[in-house]
Formats: C-alpha cells, structure tokens, sequence
C-alpha cells in the first residue's frame, strides 16, 4: 500500500500513485452533464421502488429488531457491500481527529439518527403516511438553505412551494389528531419530520466536502455510522437473533444490500451522469410509490387527506423547483 498527504487533511491510498491521481481527479473533475438515456430513467425509476420500498421493509422487520439494531445490521451489511468498491477505487481517510470528528457528525445526521427515527416512527404509524412524510425533505432542505447560504435565497415560487407542502404536512398530522390516535402517533410523525430534518442539515454538510469521491465519502460515513449504531445498540443488549423470523431477515437483508448499499452507487453515479437536479425529479416519487406499496403490500388504509396531502406535497415541490426564467418567453419560434 502506498500513502499519500495532502492539504484537504485526508489520507489516501492506493496500489500505485498513477491510478490513484487518476481516480481522485476524475470525479472531482468539471464535466458536462448529459441528456437522460432510457437507461438512466429506468435506473432512476429502479432507485425510486427501493428507496419507496425500504419503508415497507422496515415496517416488516422493526416489531422484531427494535429500531436500534434495525438500522445498525442495514448498515453494516451496506457498508460491507460498499467497502470493496472502494477499496478498488482507492480509500481516502481523514488525517486530523477535527476531520474525524466531522465525519462521525456527518454520519450522525445522514444515518444514524434519521435510520432510528424512521425505524421507531413505524413501530406505530403506517408506511404510507412514513413515506409521505419524509417526501418533505426537500422543502425542509429549501428553509435551511435559505438560513444558511447567500446564494440559495427564497423566490415567491419556493415561498408558494413550501406553504402547499406544509400544508399537506398541517392535513395529515391534524386528520391523526382529530381521529385520537394519540399522542404516540404524533410523536412518530415529528420524528419522521425529524428525520427529514437531519437529511437536511447533513446534506448541506456534506456538500462542503470537496476532497472525497461521494460513493467513497458514502463509504466512510457508513463505516463510521456502523460503529455509532451498534455502540447504541449494546447499551440496550444485543438481540435474539436467532429467533427473527424469514421475513424479518429477508426485509435486513434487502434493506442493507439494496437501498443502502447498491442505491448508493447507482444516485452517484446517475447524479454524475445526468446531474442532481434532474435526478431529484424522479425522487420526487417516492412518496407516490411509498403510498401505494403500503396499500397494496401491507393491506394499509389510506384516508382521502392522505391522497390529498400527497397531491400537496408533490406540487409543492414542483412549484419550488420553478425558476422565474421558466416564465420568459422569447418571441422566438
């Protein structure tokens, strides 16, 4: 093995210095993004069902492991997924305890303490009204741009976007309320916003690190999650593990090789490809997917403010993403 220093307080290693100057440079390199092949949009089509799917898979699987254990054994088998791709590519470590330190809050906000909300939420609210939920990430993250960066400020179509998806929020949470379901299921739900919350703040955090390749970033920040999230977990004892039932095992396994392992260099490598922005319109269908999978795999009621509140959410979110530009016209035919 080889080592190297840099200035970014990283180390890096590779089997020759030649391919790792290579691999470090190129996908930080400046590229033209390309118009969406039919392959790109069955890819994005394929990384919505398993992300809408994961929420199912953890509703099957959290009454047994307990939310805890849950998100530690999905990330650590999507950590073991990830680390020979990276391996491969070259690893690159931090060098200082501050960016250590970094990391492990990055992989705090990113997984470990949105994997444990999402997971304890559905130990009592559906996965549908989980799914519809977490569909509000994206104007959770417009509010903490706006309060954070100088370039990313409010437009009246961001302002209009937000209000129709909190909106939805306001009908969803209301309608449990009015029902009676009870303080346990608006807790779930303010976790889930939770949730939302810390993808949103980690989001912004991760974007300032400029020196790692994202699916080699993604693998550090599962790494350190791992050793977060059994740490958690064996303050409360280790489960039973032989006693999980097929199913249980099938939704850990599923969670962990596939939308926190596989999906991982897939979105990196569609949003190298083809760009976030236009990636993130197809995310926009999660919660649509998460909805329907609920009713139709876990026989899951959904009330007419559920349909509603859906329909809320996602204009909001297409209102947001209008530009005042988009409004000019040319005259040019």
């Amino acid at each position: 093995m080889l080592q190297s220093f840099g200035s970014n307080g990283y180390y890096s290693y590779s089997a020759s210095p030649s391919l790792q100057t290579f691999q470090s440079f190129l996908p930080m390199a400046p590229h033209s993004i390309r118009k969406p092949t039919p392959l790109d949009l069955s890819l994005m089509l394929f990384l919505t069902l398993i992300w809408a799917s994961s929420i199912i898979a953890i509703k099957v699987a959290v009454p047994e492991t307990g939310p805890v254990w849950l998100a530690a054994m999905r990330v650590s088998i999507g950590f073991l997924f990830l680390l020979p791709w990276t391996l491969y590519h070259g690893i690159i470590l931090p060098s200082s305890a501050k960016s250590w330190a970094n990391l492990f809050i990055i992989s705090l906000l990113n997984v470990s303490m949105p994997f444990m909300l999402i997971s304890w939420a559905e130990l009592s609210i559906s996965a549908g009204i989980t799914s519809l939920l977490l569909g509000t990430g994206p104007l959770l993250s417009l509010v903490f741009s706006h309060l954070t960066t100088h370039d990313d400020k409010f437009n009246k179509f961001k302002v209009i976007g937000i209000i129709l998806g909190f909106g939805g929020i306001s009908l969803v949470v209301g309608n449990e309320a009015l029902q009676s379901v009870g303080a346990g299921s608006i807790l779930s739900m303010s976790a889930v916003l939770g949730a939302s919350l810390c993808y949103a703040i980690s989001g912004a955090m991760i974007r300032q690190v400029k020196d790692i390749a994202p699916t080699r970033l993604a693998t550090l920040i599962l790494g350190c999650a791992t050793v977060e999230l059994i740490g958690i977990g064996m303050l409360e004892g280790v489960p039973e593990l032989a006693s999980l039932s097929h199913e249980a095992w099938g939704s850990i396994l599923f969670l962990g090789l596939l939308p926190t392992g596989l999906a991982t260099i897939l979105r990196y490598q569609l949003i190298w490809a083809i760009g976030a922005s236009f990636f993130s319109l197809g995310m926009n269908l999660i919660p649509i997917f998460g909805v329907i999978l609920g009713a139709l795999l876990l026989a899951e009621q959904v009330a007419l403010t559920t349909w509603i509140a859906l329909v809320l959410i996602l204009s909001g979110l297409m209102v947001a993403r209008t530009h005042p530009k988009d409004k000019q016209i040319t005259g040019k035919v």
